[in-house]
């Protein structure tokens, strides 16, 4: 009799455990600023590029992360014209402003730092 309740509490434990792992929000990678969102290992991204401001937001499941440490190195690639941009923190965002090719097509990888430690690179395609 011990040995079926033991069975019982474990299976009950276990199946728990993968109810609540299932019952994520699955809609985390959504563009909550407007941008393009890309997904990575340590963090979500969002970039919004304007042809005047370019704002990279972080995220870690669907809460803002802390960017006051961090930066950004984008790589812009429009066509044959190649663009390197750095961000920086801007409130809840890492940002740059100044005049920027940003039309449908326009390829850009972020390389995103924290504290001086590479957090994760992302690549967008912009629509």
């Amino acid at each position: 009799m011990k040995k079926q309740a033991l069975i019982a509490v474990l299976t009950l434990a276990i199946g728990g455990t993968a109810l609540a792992a299932g019952n994520h929000d699955h809609d985390d990678h959504a563009p909550r600023h407007g941008g393009v969102v890309a997904a990575g290992k340590e963090a979500d991204y969002e970039l919004v590029a304007k042809a005047d401001t370019l704002q990279l937001y972080l995220s870690d499941h669907g809460k803002p992360m802390d960017t006051s440490k961090a930066a950004a190195r984008l790589t812009l690639l429009a066509g044959s014209d190649k663009t390197e941009v750095e961000l920086k923190p801007a409130g809840d965002r890492l940002e740059a402003r100044g005049s920027f090719k940003v039309t449908a097509g326009t390829k850009v990888v972020a390389v995103v730092s924290n504290a001086g430690k590479t957090l994760g690179t992302a690549r967008f395609t912009l629509k």
